[in-house]
């Protein structure tokens, strides 16, 4: 999830533990905490050696649920030994809220499709709950509009019944977005049968900043097919268009490291291009047709083989002004997808 919805969810978490006369220090310490999984992206910049190392790497270590209960015990033991006494007077209280406040973290982001690998250093598939946008003012505003007024009501009772109002609401939001998802998937596995496809992997994800509309993948023998439902709009089977891919490029370039990363990270969603020679992978769980937000140049022909090259990623240029105004038309055609086209 975006940064502001991670530090008002540790604010949260950690004010509603933290004993209530401590409740300013808890929200700034849970706001600290709840960001410092993601300080990664810092370090990665340094050590990656190259852009695909750099995304399936995120949310790896500092994600995990084997780690961070101990980084949480060694924060809560460095502020109870050398802290100023707030931790001190209420060590159980406090134990709970820095435990909480971290683990959370990776709990959520675990709800996205990006990929979380909750059990680092193992090394099954990254969970990709994909039940949520990365960004969605439905399940942030709750966390902000608690922590703000319990800011202000400091020690005061309702300021801590505004904190778990604040918690449970959005918490409820997370239950719709599966409960979305499974009508999503439902409607989508009736359609893909018809077609002959009810075997095919896919996936499903909502659309950006909203769980109404989602977008559904399966991949085919020749590359994927994409639909997309609203939950209000629609009804009776899903429509899906297809879409080629390389695959033949794909599977001859197995070998390659790069490729063998990110068939384990995103789970082969992919669309492969050849693009002058040189074979192009675009993760298909982010962006939308035909504009994918991750790329990676990987391999390069030569001799009838794929050699391996340094991973680069070729991003899409959205600063053209007509880039921008189709981005744009795109976001407003969703809105009325919700609504109103079927």
């Amino acid at each position: 999830m975006d940064s502001l919805t991670q530090i008002v969810l540790g604010g949260a978490v950690a004010a509603a533990i933290a004993p209530s006369g401590h409740r300013r220090a808890a929200l700034l310490a849970g706001a600290a905490l709840g960001t410092l999984p993601d300080l990664d992206a810092l370090w990665l910049g340094f050590t990656a050696s190259d852009p695909v190392a750099n995304m399936v790497e995120h949310r790896s270590f500092s994600h995990s649920l084997l780690v961070l209960p101990w980084v949480a015990a060694a924060i809560w033991w460095l502020f109870k030994r050398f802290g100023h006494g707030r931790v001190a007077q209420s060590p159980v209280r406090w134990f709970w809220a820095v435990q909480l406040a971290l683990v959370t973290h990776p709990l959520l982001d675990a709800f996205t499709v990006y990929g979380t690998q909750l059990w680092w250093p193992l090394q099954p598939h990254p969970a990709m709950g994909s039940s949520v946008f990365i960004i969605d003012p439905a399940y942030t505003v709750w966390l902000l509009l608690g922590c703000v007024l319990a800011w202000f009501g400091r020690a005061r009772p309702w300021a801590g019944k505004v904190l778990g109002m604040a918690l449970l609401v959005s918490s409820a939001y997370l239950g719709w977005g599966l409960v979305a998802k499974a009508q999503v998937d439902k409607a989508a596995q009736q359609s893909l049968a018809a077609m002959g496809l009810g075997d095919a992997p896919r996936f499903s994800v909502p659309m950006p900043f909203n769980t109404l509309l989602w977008r559904v993948v399966a991949m085919t023998p020749s590359g994927y097919v994409v639909g997309d439902r609203s939950l209000l709009a629609d009804s009776g089977p899903m429509q899906f268009e297809g879409h080629a891919s390389n695959v033949q490029a794909l599977r001859e370039a197995a070998h390659v490291p790069a490729v063998q990363r990110l068939q384990w990270f995103n789970r082969g969603f992919m669309r492969a291009q050849v693009v002058d020679g040189t074979l192009v992978l675009s993760d298909l769980r982010m962006g939308l047709e035909p504009d994918y937000t991750f790329n990676f140049a990987v391999a390069r022909q030569a001799d009838g083989q794929w050699q391996p090259i340094v991973p680069e990623q070729r991003r899409t240029d959205y600063s053209s002004p007509q880039a921008r105004a189709a981005m744009k038309g795109r976001l407003a055609m969703m809105w009325q997808r919700i609504w109103h086209t079927p």
